[in-house]
């Protein structure tokens, strides 16, 4: 490499620098702002963050056609708003439903035709209800293991069994081959909603499910016509997609991407306490659509910061890392042992988001801020640290406050709106990093 080609690419890590070092001290707030795609409520889905918030870094950070990935895309936020902006959009992530709902986003389906054939499948499934209910009772024995039924008898009450089994029936044999994603998702919804639901689960969408023996479920026919009409009227938002978008079943840190081939990452990685549990939700549709229980918990077992020892080597992290683990390490061994594998993930997750990603080009990682025993665990200082470490310039971190309104955080019991915890519980931080 030349020395005028050195200066050059200097030049442009240093103005991509400065530009995202400015960047970060604007107000990432967005309180107030609407989107103006309603898919994005297409499902419920906890703490995801404002379309604004990848909105303004990808129109600032990138031109039409760049490639922008999301190694953790969730509920697909990031790659929705590249797709509206003209960009390329890549995301990976192995939890089955994020792929259903951000496979189903990608259809493009006429608005009357969605609604007319979603009332098909309501009177076909009323029909099943009524007209063959033995034949629901024996399809719905025969649909699953003994693990798994034995989970659906605790969470579900028999009339609601049969009426997704009648539901999910008929979605199969009335809605076309491309529609069936878009339904699919409706049909989650109905099971995993903010309120209300065909569950006897209360929380379930803050991924906190507990068993009220007093809840009457709603009835699943009522719930899915419910999110069937909200949601088409969202589908103005999937025409608005102007480029093509490629979906991975990967981890972050094995995206297997070509080396230097990304323009800009936006992700939000998982809470440090794991105060998020997205599988103990998901299963509760998931398993409606063929999964087993076990399948579902080895998926889990692989999700970045799982709440478990198995994999935390004592590989030496950044001293920022080191000194917050040290502390815990004396109040409570095995958490500490639980928040290494957590840096050591991220670690790999960083390091792979390094490879990928082209010089001089720019990685937003926004993360929650998370308490262990009483210590915050400065997740943002750990994961910038060991940033620089995987070669990355810190450009900065900067401070966005949530609306707790909008953004669907952690169910908390004990709450005490004036503590230090519950106040920084209110709060995010947004990490710039630029490759050099």
């Amino acid at each position: 490499m030349t020395n005028v080609t050195l200066k050059k690419r200097k030049a442009s890590d240093d103005s991509c620098y400065n530009s995202l070092k400015k960047a970060l001290c604007a107000d990432l707030d967005f309180h107030g702002k609407v989107s103006q795609n309603a898919i994005h409520g297409w499902h419920p889905f906890p703490a995801k963050f404002p379309p604004q918030l990848p909105q303004f870094f990808i129109r600032n950070f990138t031109d039409e056609n760049a490639v922008v990935l999301d190694p953790m895309f969730g509920s697909g936020t990031t790659l929705v708003e590249a797709l509206q902006l003209g960009r390329r959009a890549i995301g990976c992530d192995i939890d089955p439903l994020s792929q259903l709902i951000m496979s189903a986003k990608l259809s493009h389906h006429n608005a009357v035709d969605a609604l007319s054939t979603g009332h098909r499948i309501v009177e076909g499934a009323k029909r099943f209800y009524w007209e063959r209910k033995g034949e629901l009772q024996r399809a719905l024995n025969q649909r699953f293991d003994e693990k798994t039924r034995s989970f659906i008898d605790y969470w579900f009450l028999p009339q609601q069994q049969l009426e997704l089994v009648a539901i999910q029936r008929s979605i199969e044999s009335t809605s076309p081959q491309d529609m069936k994603l878009f339904f699919q998702v409706v049909f989650s919804s109905t099971i995993i909603a903010k309120s209300g639901g065909v569950s006897l689960a209360r929380d379930l969408a803050h991924t906190r499910p507990h068993r009220d023996n007093e809840k009457s479920p709603n009835s699943a026919f009522v719930e899915f016509t419910k999110r069937l009409k909200n949601n088409v009227v969202a589908f103005t938002g999937t025409s608005q997609m102007r480029n093509i978008a490629e979906i991975r079943s990967a981890s972050a840190n094995k995206t297997g991407l070509p080396t230097s081939s990304v323009d800009l990452i936006v992700t939000s990685p998982p809470y440090a306490n794991n105060a998020i549990d997205y599988m103990r939700a998901h299963k509760f549709a998931l398993v409606w659509f063929g999964w087993k229980l076990d399948e579902l918990t080895s998926i889990r077992a692989q999700y970045l910061g799982h709440d478990t020892t198995r994999g935390a080597e004592d590989s030496r992290l950044p001293n920022q890392c080191e000194r917050v683990l040290g502390k815990l390490a004396e109040l409570d061994a095995r958490k500490a042992t639980v928040l290494r594998r957590y840096f050591n993930d991220m670690s790999a997750v960083i390091e792979e988001m390094h490879r990928v990603l082209k010089s001089g080009k720019p990685a937003i990682v926004v993360v929650g801020t998370s308490q262990l025993r009483g210590i915050d665990v400065e997740t943002q200082k750990g994961l910038a640290a060991i940033g620089e470490s995987a070669g990355f310039k810190l450009a900065g971190i900067g401070v966005r406050r949530l609306d707790r309104d909008r953004r669907m955080m952690p169910a908390r019991w004990n709450k005490d709106k004036h503590s230090q915890i519950e106040s920084r519980m209110h709060e995010e931080h947004v990490i710039g990093l630029v490759k050099s």
